[in-house]
């Protein structure tokens, strides 16, 4: 009998304006942002790898209709935490350096800037409790990471592997006591080839005990040694998660649903 399942579910699609209200770079390229608004009251995000689109027009969100706000550019992102009765968003995102439309905003806008936010359209969700876990990453999917963290209970066990540029204490990221965090420095490296290297050298030694639920997204080249490390340990790929959240030199790639 398996301890957890994943479920799929489907949310009404509602369009919401709001308004940067305060950002705090955690490292020089990662940057959490507040968003809020009339509009946010009521959002929900009932899956931890859930994707909202933000939309960044020119003019206020709030005066655009729906498709003069879906013609402005725009990009997927995970939701880290709201409060519905506030109507706030809280949202983590990597800046890539020119290329990146929704991090060079989070970076550089003036606070008040206004955005559309859709969806999510879709959500994810798991059903009973993994005996264990293993979540895997990079910057791009640590707010997804968090989500899973924060729903874990206080025994959980697990493994919890992120590459980043900056240092682990950076980013403040927590998990319960018995969860082994570790953090890979990318270095001069290419996107997740470190990630990808640690992943290859995990062995049945470290495999979590039980009922493993499994969470690996980074570059699109993770997939391949994510799905080979599913098949190492003998966990079902139908309740697992290994996805690309984004594909270097491809700015308009997002993570398939």
């Amino acid at each position: 009998m398996t301890a957890f399942t994943l479920a799929r579910r489907s949310n009404d699609l509602v369009f919401r304006p709001a308004r940067l209200a305060s950002r705090r770079f955690l490292v020089a390229d990662y940057v959490r942002v507040r968003l809020e608004g009339e509009a946010l009251i009521g959002f929900d995000s009932p899956g931890a790898d859930d994707h909202i689109r933000v939309f960044f027009p020119e003019g206020d969100a709030a005066s655009l209709e729906i498709d003069e706000l879906r013609a402005a550019p725009s990009r997927e992102v995970t939701p880290l935490a709201w409060d519905a009765a506030a109507g706030t968003l809280d949202l983590e995102l990597l800046v890539h350096g020119d290329e990146g439309i929704a991090g060079r905003w989070a970076a550089d806008a003036a606070i008040g800037a206004s955005v559309g936010i859709g969806g999510p359209r879709g959500s994810l969700v798991i059903e009973g409790e993994p005996e264990g876990w293993l979540l895997a990453g990079d910057e791009t999917s640590l707010p997804a990471i968090r989500r899973l963290a924060r729903r874990m209970p206080r025994d959980a066990r697990g493994l919890v592997v992120l590459e980043a540029n900056g240092a682990g204490a950076d980013y403040a990221f927590e998990a319960p006591e018995g969860v082994r965090i570790e953090w890979i420095a990318r270095g001069a490296g290419s996107p997740s080839s470190a990630l990808i290297a640690r992943l290859d050298a995990l062995t049945a030694d470290d495999r979590p005990s039980g009922d493993v639920f499994a969470f690996v997204a980074a570059e699109q080249s993770v997939v391949k040694p994510g799905r080979a490390l599913l098949e190492r340990w003998g966990l079902d790929a139908d309740r697992a998660v290994v996805k690309g959240y984004w594909r270097r030199g491809d700015a308009e790639y997002h993570a398939p649903h």
